[in-house]
């Protein structure tokens, strides 16, 4: 049987992503001054204007403008022609000290209390060595090429987006379907320059060819034109691009964004451990694809549920699956904080690509595989 899932990724310039960015790289600075700081900053971008607002509590005094600033110049907003130059644009702050009744649950004196109610969602499947799902995998890859490539010239602007359409055949990966690439560019080059310039420097770099084949229908900069982008052209938000930042669609998200929020809101750290979970179990054998959901009351340290779904692919009975999770992994927030020292400032190199399946980071160590493997054994005896 064929069938085909699509799914996408975006460039550090989109403008959604600069805002994401902006938001942890504030993040990053409060917490090396003051890791047990509580921050939830909301930024939006439109043309020639940035606001940076929401709540912190901390003791870090940092400058909320020049981090933005240099965050927009590095991210590739320097030029005339695409607009929004880091050193022109009006920014407005507005932060405000968080709510005490919030504080009231979060800063217990014995333990750490969820910073929110809510659900989050951890992934893994065995489609990639990264344990993500391999079409999301090589629209990341992608995305990671392109703006690889926009650092070695200056003809393409920030803005950009993709596209992978994977086809499956008989719950295996097959080809790729479809391609789309879109990405700004000066307004000197034509269209058959641009979709030259991203087959060769993006397409066929980022992605196996094998993959690649008569079938596939690729699409570069659809509409012919792609000039006018970033926040000239389409207002920037945190926190719009879940999918991208989480499973490309293959796992649901609890709705609640990650960047600029800190690791006491459990929508970040939970959705961290939930994946540590997924991938160790993945990993260690116990099932080929793997969805937990955690929930939480704000306040409360623990979890008030805690779900499994291997999407019929467990290689262990369910109670066995549901024994492992909860005698391997703690999701009291103190000790997910804890155990992967989630108190780091280490959010800016996650805003792009996915916070997931990048080496480097406590949520993606797969240290309790070998214990997770005598479950396994377990249904052999």
């Amino acid at each position: 049987m064929l069938e085909i899932f699509s799914t996408e990724a975006v460039s550090k310039g989109h403008p959604d992503k600069l805002c994401d960015g902006i938001a942890d790289a504030i993040l990053d600075a409060i917490l090396k001054e003051d890791k047990y700081a509580h921050t939830a900053i909301e930024v939006m971008a439109g043309k020639n204007q940035l606001f940076i607002v929401g709540e912190v509590k901390s003791s870090a005094n940092v400058d909320y403008e020049a981090i933005a600033r240099e965050k927009i110049k590095e991210i590739g907003y320097d030029d005339d022609e695409f607009g929004f130059r880091y050193d022109q644009v009006d920014i407005l702050v507005s932060i405000a000290q968080q709510s005490a009744d919030i504080d009231l649950g979060v800063s217990l004196q014995d333990d750490i209390g969820a910073g929110d109610q809510g659900i989050m969602f951890g992934y893994a499947d065995n489609e990639s060595e990264n344990y993500l799902p391999l079409a999301f995998n090589l629209a990341c890859k992608m995305m990671y090429r392109l703006d690889e490539y926009k650092n070695e010239n200056d003809l393409l602007g920030p803005d950009g987006k993709g596209q992978i359409s994977l086809a499956y055949i008989d719950g295996k990966p097959s080809y790729i379907s479809t391609i789309v690439l879109s990405n700004q560019h000066r307004d000197c080059l034509s269209i058959d320059e641009v979709r030259s310039l991203l087959r060769k420097e993006v397409i066929d770099k980022a992605l196996p060819q094998e993959l690649i084949n008569e079938k596939t229908e690729i699409m570069i900069n659809p509409t012919g034109r792609f000039v006018i982008g970033g926040p000239v052209g389409d207002t920037g938000l945190t926190g719009r691009k879940l999918m991208n930042d989480s499973y490309g669609g293959f796992a649901p998200h609890g709705g609640g964004a990650f960047s600029g929020k800190d690791p006491s809101k459990v929508d970040r750290s939970g959705a961290y451990y939930a994946r540590y979970a997924a991938k160790n179990m993945v990993a260690a054998g116990l099932a080929d694809k793997m969805v937990i959901e955690c929930a939480y009351a704000i306040g409360h340290p623990y979890p008030v549920s805690l779900f499994i779904d291997t999407k019929g692919t467990a290689h262990v009975k369910e109670e066995v699956l549901y024994r492992a999770l909860k005698e391997n992994f703690s999701f009291r927030v103190k000790d997910m904080l804890n155990e992967l020292n989630l108190f780091a400032p280490i959010y800016s190199g996650l805003s792009n690509y996915s916070h997931f399946g990048k080496e480097g980071y406590s949520f993606e160590k797969l240290d309790k595989v070998e214990q997770l493997k005598k479950y396994l054994e377990e249904s052999y005896d």
